[in-house]
């Protein structure tokens, strides 16, 4: 059965993970205590600090240690969801300064396009925020991409390895999960999304990980772009 939506993942499926790592990542690292220092007592910079300050038994006041459990975070790789919203939002601030440009590989560009012109609605699931995603889409390499997707799901719909999610992010858009395709590089993420009913494709990019698709032990349908990925 034709798929009604496709879901596709973004770091190491859409888009670079070396950008993301090397570069965003590194950006936020560096100017993220000047940010929470200047606006921490605007609304949604307060909002993430006061829901961080109960999480970690930190006075919300106690601006340097929060800071500190932030920094930690980054490095330890934790996707927690005070951190991610933070994360965009000085992502923003690189965006709209034009010190980079969001990562997009040639090849997604043309066949979300085909997939919108074949009236198939185009969803993006990933740990960073959707504010983070809406910006990345905006100021991609490729051009400004927000519209292709009809919607970007984040962490705020559970884990990306847990099978509720999935099932979740269906209902989110009113369909079932069999008319559903998603779309990583994750084998993680793909059984949990096949467990709960959706058709499932792994991308194995080999300059992410120097595996050409076939010698990629899975069990999903493995593809080395999306110029390769058929849609029937």
């Amino acid at each position: 059965m034709r798929p009604i939506a496709i879901v596709s993942d973004i770091a190491g499926t859409t888009s670079s993970t070396r950008f993301i790592k090397d570069v965003l990542d590194v950006y936020a690292e560096q100017f993220l205590p000047d940010f929470i220092r200047e606006h921490k007592d605007e609304r949604d910079v307060s909002r993430q600090l006061r829901s961080m300050s109960d999480k970690v038994g930190v006075n919300f006041r106690k601006t340097e240690q929060l800071i500190e459990h932030l920094l930690d975070w980054m490095r330890d790789d934790k996707k927690v969801p005070e951190l991610l919203t933070l994360q965009g939002m000085v992502w923003e601030q690189g965006y709209e300064q034009g010190e980079y440009q969001a990562h997009v590989y040639a090849d997604v560009p043309e066949r979300l396009q085909q997939w919108r012109d074949d009236e198939i609605n185009l969803y993006t699931f990933s740990s960073a925020s959707e504010r983070a995603q809406r910006l990345y889409f905006r100021f991609t390499s490729q051009g400004d991409l927000r519209l292709m997707f009809a919607g970007y799901f984040d962490h705020t719909i559970g884990p990306k390895q847990a099978v509720a999610s999935y099932q979740g992010l269906a209902d989110g858009v009113a369909l079932r999960t069999e008319q559903m395709l998603y779309i990583s590089n994750s084998e993680g993420e793909l059984d949990a999304a096949a467990e709960a009913g959706m058709r499932t494709i792994r991308v194995e990019r080999e300059e992410e990980t120097g595996n050409a698709p076939e010698d990629v032990k899975s069990s999903h349908t493995v593809v080395s772009s999306f110029s390769d990925i058929i849609i029937d």
